[in-house]
């Protein structure tokens, strides 16, 4: 964080200061609410959570480096004490943004934020530093906390946004306000709390309402190739940017195609020049995350020939999305258990299909969270699409949902042993520990709360030290 004083915290976030010798004593490390990530010059956000409550680490984190905590009570020592420790760290990030001089990138979308995200704070970072939110820190913690990890020296913030409701986004713009505002896709994640693709996309639609006006600087960022989406460039007064396979798109992808190993290339087409691209990463569903990237960082002044080199060597940042571990017996795994939705579970299908051409393949599934209403049929549809994509083994994990899967499958034709239902991960990797041979090729995914993860840690250890518990 840039340096403050705990007398400038203090009055920024409405707080009072308890047991603090010297208020002009600066934070100069990070602002962190996990007591293990504190050091010299940290200040020590103390959240109550539902187990574990922040303020019982006080005496550890000031031994440790801590200059003062964040807190809702006084704690005996260094402490700036505030009514709601969750407004007042809001209220710091919103104070040090606007100290930062920074450009300030938000994305929101039903899928691909992480990846997407991932592939910006890469492009950018070529051309100047750049902060960005680790994995899915994109809540309304997440989010100041990634904020207030960037330094004077940070020229871009690129910022991850979730929204499980309306107004969600419209908060976290009002934390951090955004130069440059991108929406990927509006898809059927979270289905189920929102009520409908209406009403998701009336809640991505807050971050481009949100963003400035074109004499501003703003800039939003929209898909071509989604209705949902490209409607919204009527609810900004910003520069509308227009990415996507569509010959409408001002930064588009021609040419798209995989190569033998399923990684996708193609030529990208800007308004200043084209170039070619070949990913690292695995799946054509990054091309339009590579796109989106790449409407970013032109906007930001990168050339074509720049924005594709940097696209061809950036990789995975996050753990457990579409990460490939070639086994030495031949095996390839590949863990994208981090979570799933029914547009992020077609595109993970895809890319086994196009990853297995001449081998076998296994589809390693369990539970997508928060459908709804809509549960039994996109379990059903996915179910389905592993055998149109033939896919050599479904093993749908789990419970009633898993069956979903399975029955899909079935319905689809997978009468004999194409398909399996299996109870839980520990019977899904002695399932595959027995039956595995070289050259197979085995996707794992489900949502986060299913743990599907440690079926793909298993195999991955399995082939490097014969074999270890699930469990």
């Amino acid at each position: 964080m840039i340096a403050l004083s705990l007398a400038e915290i203090a009055e920024v976030v409405g707080g009072q200061t308890h047991d603090i010798p010297d208020p002009s004593v600066q934070v100069t490390g990070q602002v962190v609410r996990d007591s293990r990530e504190v050091e010299p010059g940290s200040l020590f956000v103390a959240f109550v959570g539902e187990h574990v409550d922040g303020h019982d680490f006080a005496n550890a984190v000031v031994e440790a480096g801590a200059v003062a905590l964040l807190a809702s009570r006084p704690v005996g020592v260094p402490a700036i004490v505030v009514d709601d420790v969750q407004s007042a760290l809001g209220a710091l990030a919103r104070h040090v943004v606007r100290r930062l001089g920074a450009t300030l990138v938000a994305l929101t979308g039903s899928a691909g934020k992480t990846s997407t995200k991932d592939l910006i704070a890469q492009v950018l970072a070529r051309k100047a530093p750049t902060v960005f939110t680790p994995g899915s820190f994109n809540n309304e913690i997440g989010l100041p906390l990634t904020a207030l990890s960037a330094t004077a020296e940070t020229r871009f913030l690129v910022l991850e946004m979730g929204a499980r409701g309306i107004g969600h986004i419209r908060y976290l713009t009002d934390l951090t306000p955004p130069q440059i505002g991108l929406v990927l896709n509006v898809g059927t994640a979270h289905i189920g709390e929102f009520g409908g693709r209406e009403q998701i996309a009336q809640a991505k639609g807050e971050l481009v309402e949100a963003l400035p006006s074109v004499e501003d600087g703003g800039v939003a960022v929209l898909n071509a190739d989604d209705p949902l989406v490209r409607a919204m460039a009527s609810r900004t007064k910003a520069k509308v940017i227009l990415f996507g396979e569509s010959g409408e798109a001002d930064v588009r992808a021609e040419n798209v195609r995989l190569t033998d190993s399923g990684q996708p290339a193609f030529r990208l087409s800007t308004p200043s020049g084209a170039s070619d691209v070949t990913m690292r990463l695995y799946g054509e569903h990054h091309v339009s995350n590579a796109l989106a990237a790449a409407a970013v960082a032109h906007e930001l002044g990168m050339s074509a020939d720049e924005i594709a080199i940097a696209l061809s060597e950036a990789g995975s940042l996050s753990r457990w999305r579409m990460e490939v571990t070639e086994r030495p017996d031949g095996v390839t795994i590949v863990n994208d258990a981090y979570n799933a939705n029914p547009e992020s579970m077609r595109a993970a299908l895809r890319a086994l299909a196009a990853m297995g051409k001449g081998r076998r393949t296994w589809a390693v599934l369990g539970k997508m969270a928060e459908l709804g209403d809509e549960a039994l049929a996109e379990h059903d549809a996915v179910g389905r699409l592993a055998v149109r994509l033939n896919v050599g083994k479904l093993v749908a994990v789990g419970g009633r949902e898993a069956s979903w899967l399975q029955l899909g499958a079935y319905n689809e034709g997978s009468w004999g042993e194409e398909s399996v239902h299996v109870s839980d991960a520990q019977a899904a990797v002695d399932l595959l520990r027995s039956e595995l041979r070289p050259g197979d090729v085995v996707l794992v995914k489900a949502s986060r709360s299913v743990g599907l993860e440690s079926v793909a840690q298993a195999l991955v250890e399995t082939g490097a030290e014969g074999g270890v518990d699930a469990r």
